[in-house]
């Protein structure tokens, strides 16, 4: 729930007021009575925005700093703050100095920008996200007023996060984003661009990059870069773990595809999103399964990652008195290429060891397999 002009400077007028108060409300469902006596005495007929203020910043945590004033759609909107440091350092690489943020919300990529040396001008259309943003950067952000269909600056790239949920529901359709991707480029056709989107959205026909991100194992977002800032790349991964690790389709992609060697990997879901497998596995000297399925396997788990140590291969239909022979009592299952839900398979299964297990189910050629593991193992 956003809210109007009027609470977003009411918010940013008492935000010291608000920070003393905030640790005495838990927000919870059996503290709500009280919460509410606490902030219906400090802020009367604000003590709603107020509560939507504490909640949303408690929930922006790894985007930008707790003490920023948001509202829950725009911390749900925002980038991570290290997924918004990839873009800024991908962006200012391709030597632009100026960027024009059109749909700023409450400010939360302009940190990176100005880290990276990139001037930064955001604008946007609700009122109430320019106060917030206005309160978070300070008095000399450049920020504006402006539909992000109706260019107010020249020079220079251009970021927008278009809505990317309706009715409670995820877009998929680059056409039905808020403002949609094709009126976008119109809008600021003859300019670089970088586009923020939904991982699953189908931008097989986009002519730029596709940066695909994760964070901690999580697919975060999808870019859309235009060629001028594409680095010559058309697909690319980025992992961001206790390290960064970017795999583009430029890399070779020639591995083999063989039989379980010691250990079998899950590439992380950016490298699946995009597409970048085999390069992913090229890299760290990994075969495959299968060519069409997504998992890798090798005498070694890149560092960094995490693979299930390798026992034995059997027929899905084996599965269940296979471990019961290896004394498992629970078993983590992945699944690719067969029609299986993990959860109904568990079941299923009845598991009455003490032993935790892996499983990875894929299609091998035609036939569905059950490599069954040990648990799993993080190098």
């Amino acid at each position: 729930m956003g809210f109007s002009v009027a609470e977003a400077r009411f918010l940013a007028a008492h935000a010291g007021e608000i920070a003393e108060v905030a640790p005495q409300v838990a927000l919870t469902k059996q503290s709500v009575f009280a919460d509410r006596a606490v902030l219906d005495a400090r802020f009367g007929e604000y003590a709603r925005a107020v509560s939507v203020l504490i909640s949303s910043q408690r929930a922006a945590a790894g985007k930008f700093p707790e003490h920023w004033l948001t509202d829950a759609d725009a911390v749900q909107q925002a980038t991570p703050a290290r997924v918004a440091s990839v873009r800024a350092r991908r962006i200012a690489s391709a030597g632009v100095e100026f960027v024009h943020d059109v749909t700023c919300s409450v400010g939360s990529e302009a940190p990176a920008f100005l880290d990276a040396g990139v001037a930064w001008l955001g604008s946007d259309l609700d009122a109430a996200r320019l106060v917030m943003a206005r309160h978070n950067l300070g008095a000399d952000a450049w920020l504006a007023r402006a539909d992000a269909l109706a260019p107010v600056s020249a020079g220079g790239a251009v970021v927008a996060d278009p809505a990317r949920r309706a009715g409670g529901k995820r877009i998929t359709d680059p056409a039905k984003l808020l403002p949609p991707l094709p009126d976008l480029l119109s809008a600021h056709a003859g300019r670089e661009m970088a586009v923020k989107c939904a991982p699953g959205i189908d931008y097989s026909g986009w002519d730029g990059l596709v940066s695909v991100v994760s964070v901690d194992g999580g697919v975060k977002e999808a870019c859309l870069y235009t060629p001028g800032l594409a680095g010559g790349a058309r697909r690319e991964a980025v992992v961001l773990r206790d390290f960064e690790e970017h795999v583009t389709d430029t890399e070779p992609d020639e591995v083999e595809v063989t039989a379980p060697r010691k250990w079998i990997i899950e590439p992380d879901g950016a490298v699946v999103r995009a597409g970048l497998v085999r390069q992913w596995a090229a890299r760290h000297g990994l075969s495959m399964l299968d060519e069409h399925i997504a998992y890798t396997t090798g005498d070694a788990v890149p560092a960094g990652y995490s693979g299930f140590e390798f026992i034995e291969a059997v027929p899905l239909r084996a599965l269940k008195k296979t471990l019961a022979g290896h004394g498992a009592g629970a078993a983590e299952i992945l699944v690719r290429g067969v029609d299986v839900d993990p959860d109904q398979l568990r079941k299923k299964l009845k598991l009455r060891g003490d032993k935790q297990m892996g499983v990875v189910i894929a299609r091998i050629g035609d036939d569905a397999v059950a490599h069954v593991c040990h648990a799993r193992v993080h190098a």
